[in-house]
């Protein structure tokens, strides 16, 4: 029987999708595509502003945490290091689609596709480090109540937030995927949040994937 994913590789999945098809679609976008390339654009920007949000809260919440609790300090700093170089890459790709947007030609496109596939790179790593080394002890943690008072430090700054996070990370999502999210959180929460509160998210963002 599969394990069920917890909300950390649920998002991890996420990202994971957006990289992948913000790369696609940079390779197809058609030559002198003004309105495409500000698309895919806005659609990387919501993924920065999610992973952002998700490594700073690691970094300040989570990595103490772990380390309070015997979690190997190496490991921590080197989680740390990582989140700094995946930073780096997404000021990279950030810059890259300025460029197309502000030249949309397939030269630019293909640049900033090889830009996305090198950050591909560095964030999938961390992701892959982060599943295999780190997502146990959390894991062995789940229902230890500080642990949990922690999590809560983890959580979107308001309603608004929380929604248009739930929107995005069911945005392509499998079926594994959404089950686990209803496991982690009530069903009727999801879907009223999503249908109701995440307008950015389904206005801005969804439309540059269909």
């Amino acid at each position: 029987m599969t394990e069920q994913l917890s909300m950390n590789q649920i998002i991890h999945a996420a990202v994971r999708r957006d990289v992948t098809r913000t790369e696609q679609a940079l390779r197809t976008l058609p030559d002198g595509d003004t309105a495409r390339a500000r698309e895919i654009r806005t659609a990387w920007r919501n993924l920065v502003r999610e992973l952002t949000h998700h490594h700073e809260a690691e970094d300040e919440h989570v990595w103490p945490f772990l380390q309070s609790r015997g979690v190997d300090l190496t490991l921590l700093e080197q989680m740390e290091a990582e989140h700094v170089a995946m930073k780096q890459a997404l000021t990279s790709v950030s810059t890259s689609l300025d460029a197309v947007v502000g030249a949309p030609s397939s030269i630019n496109a293909a640049a900033a596709a090889d830009e996305v596939a090198r950050a591909r790179e560095v964030i999938n790593g961390h992701l892959d480090h982060e599943e295999r080394d780190v997502e146990g002890p959390m894991g062995a943690l789940r229902d230890d109540e500080e642990f949990k008072a922690m999590t809560k430090k983890l959580r979107p700054a308001s309603p608004v937030d929380a929604a248009n996070s739930l929107a995005w990370m069911q945005d392509g999502a499998g079926e594994r995927e959404r089950s686990a999210l209803r496991a982690n959180i009530p069903g009727p929460v999801i879907t009223i949040l999503t249908l109701l509160v995440a307008r950015r998210y389904r206005r801005e963002v969804a439309p540059v994937w269909r």
